[in-house]
């Protein structure tokens, strides 16, 4: 199964370590501490090695040796959107330039007041999204659907420094009280967004080819916006040269109560992302389940 354990690498030494590069340096300047830091994850870090080079060598196809070099940059640019997303965060957001392609399809969603789904993954710099949205979203429509399972320290240190957006969160949760917090928000006619490309275990997927290999999805997010008549849309961040991001919308027309329609016309938006920004896939775990075999 592509499993994932929920949990990010990183220690709170780190976190202080990169913010204050990031204040007293700047940030390009920070850049330069990730050459070591991706060196280490390239050298040591075995596990999550195997896993993203099988996504370049066997996925993608690109040859051994371009695919090792193509493991350390991912290591790279993730560290990349990392110092983006904490300079974000506390309040550097104006360092940065955007372009938003698609925005007008959120502003239809917000202005109508019908409640929708938005669903995006584990690509470019989505954490920043919750910025983003807070520029369009005046009446805290959006909800987050997101885990909690940073460690404790890390998340309330960034919590105490970072700027406050107004997106709400709703936590998942292991007693399922977090389906109420988004039936509650839908009959509000608010967005949720969700990630659609990390399956938990125990929880009910759906299994579809991905980069021509199979894979488990979490069937959650698919089959709530499959069955509620309000519009799809998927939505992504991603990195660009000079401190430039895109944020991509795009509406996704499937039919009524068809969940694994939805869940192709998700992979083939993935896979357009993908082909455009292949170093930002940052599923470093055994996403299809062949490093065990």
């Amino acid at each position: 199964m592509s499993e994932w354990d929920g949990k990010s690498k990183g220690t709170l030494l780190g976190y202080k370590l990169f913010i204050f590069c990031i204040r007293k340096l700047g940030i390009k300047t920070s850049y330069v501490v990730l050459y070591f830091v991706a060196s280490y994850y390239f050298l040591f870090l075995r596990k999550s090695n195997r896993a993203i080079f099988y996504y370049f060598y066997h996925r993608l196809g690109n040859s051994y040796l371009k695919s090792k070099m193509m493991v350390y940059k991912s290591y790279y640019t993730y560290g990349q959107t990392i110092i983006d997303r904490t300079a974000i965060s506390v309040g550097m957001r104006d360092r940065f330039t955007y372009e938003f392609d698609g925005v007008d399809i959120l502003h239809k969603l917000l202005a109508e007041k019908k409640g929708g789904i938005l669903i995006s993954a584990h690509v470019g710099n989505f954490e920043i999204a919750e910025y983003f949205f807070g520029e369009i979203d005046f009446d805290c429509q959006i909800n987050l659907v997101t885990t909690d399972n940073e460690h404790t320290s890390i998340k309330e240190y960034l919590e105490s420094i970072s700027k406050k957006s107004k997106i709400k969160f709703i936590i998942v949760k292991d007693d399922l009280s977090h389906i109420y917090d988004i039936n509650n928000a839908l009959l509000n006619n608010e967005l949720i967004c969700f990630t659609g490309d990390r399956y938990f275990p125990g929880v009910k997927c759906l299994r579809s080819p991905i980069l021509g290999e199979e894979a488990d999805f979490p069937a959650g997010p698919f089959l709530i916006a499959s069955r509620l008549k309000v519009p799809v849309v998927f939505v992504y961040v991603m990195k660009e040269p000079n401190l430039h991001y895109h944020l991509y919308a795009r509406e996704a027309h499937t039919k009524h109560r068809d969940e694994k329609a939805l869940l192709g016309v998700y992979i083939e938006s993935v896979e357009s992302i993908l082909k455009k920004y292949p170093l930002q896939w940052f599923n470093y775990f055994d996403f299809w389940n062949k490093l065990k075999k």
